[in-house]
């Protein structure tokens, strides 16, 4: 195993923390730890040598430019959500800016994060997205447009996640982790409907795994590599059906949530919705072909259910206290 210089972006956030983690447990390559907040860090980076932390933010990106130019792995995992301006230029300008910087004659691979929202089921890109999307699926859309044509770079390996699972007490929860407790709460109710809809999901855990072996096994080709990260699809009611066999809740008869009654329940309730919105619950079957996780590459797989989410989710850390204060 040769020894890489590893340069890190948005180590801090849920998948961040996940990949460093892994990174400095299984490698014992140099890293170089992009973030501008240290204290939301919980990883421990002083667990071994050779682990560097640099405290500033992407938009600074060329007071890195001399390190950059002997960087031999560059896994981009840095994001903006909010402000119109920071989503651009965080997420495209500055982007496109660092890749810029990597010597293509001694970096051998960009492990970059996009999102799979920003593509079709053939896994091309989604022209809605670009045209309707939140700022920040928009911000996703005109990155890869642009990467996808640079010339004189490093090879360039695009990760596109699906639903990302992940977090604990150790790491910040992902916005779908964050949210399952709601979820469970109202299963009792969920679990008389029916929905047409399918998706992907994948945990930072096994999108961890997935990133340090990218690490060992650089791309062979230039060509720019497109992966979808993600388990085998699954039908919304595939998923209603099994949580509720994990949870112990019969399901006795399920009503159709048809289009219309789902415009019936938006009138009614008044919920605004935005184009993106509307798009999404029009599209309902958000899948992807070839999705690839760590049993990808002959791997174990970290959370390959969806009983597998509810295991490795806060549900089962509460459940866990209330058996020992039981006990």
């Amino acid at each position: 195993m040769s020894h890489k210089r590893i340069f890190v972006t948005g180590a801090s956030g849920c998948i961040g923390h996940y990949i460093v983690e892994s990174l400095i447990q299984n490698t014992q390559h140099e890293l170089f730890l992009l973030v501008r907040n240290p204290e939301k860090l919980k990883v421990d980076y002083k667990a071994r040598s050779g682990v560097n932390l640099l405290t500033a933010n992407i938009r600074e990106i060329e007071r890195f430019s001399d390190l950059l130019s002997e960087i031999n792995v560059a896994i981009l995992i840095a994001t903006a959500w909010g402000n119109l301006q920071e989503v651009f230029d965080i997420n495209v300008v500055k982007t496109i800016k660092l890749v810029k910087l990597l010597n293509p004659e001694v970096c051998e691979n960009i492990i970059y994060f996009s999102t799979a929202s920003i593509l079709d089921s053939q896994n091309k890109l989604l022209r809605k997205a670009g045209e309707i999307g939140t700022d920040y699926i928009r911000s996703k859309y005109d990155c890869m447009y642009q990467l996808s044509r640079l010339k004189n770079v490093p090879p360039l390996t695009c990760l596109f996640p699906t639903l990302v699972l992940g977090g604990n007490e150790e790491k910040p929860y992902s916005h779908l982790s964050s949210g399952l407790p709601e979820i469970i709460k109202h299963i009792g109710l969920i679990r008389w409907l029916k929905a047409d809809g399918s998706f992907h999901f994948i945990h930072a855990e096994d999108i961890a795994r997935v990133v340090t072996y990218l690490v060992e096994k650089p791309p062979q080709s230039k060509e720019l590599q497109k992966l979808i990260l993600g388990n085998p699809q699954v039908t919304v009611n595939q998923a209603i059906d099994e949580i509720c066999a994990y949870l112990n809740k019969r399901i006795y008869l399920q009503f159709n949530l048809s289009p219309w009654l789902i415009e019936v329940i938006i009138s009614v309730f008044k919920i605004q919705m935005a184009a993106w919105d509307r798009f999404c619950l029009e599209y309902r079957h958000f899948t992807y072909q070839n999705p690839v996780n760590p049993a990808t590459f002959e791997l174990p797989t970290f959370c390959p259910t969806v009983a597998d989410i509810l295991r490795t989710s806060r549900y089962a850390e509460v459940k866990s206290q209330k058996l020992k204060v039981k006990s």
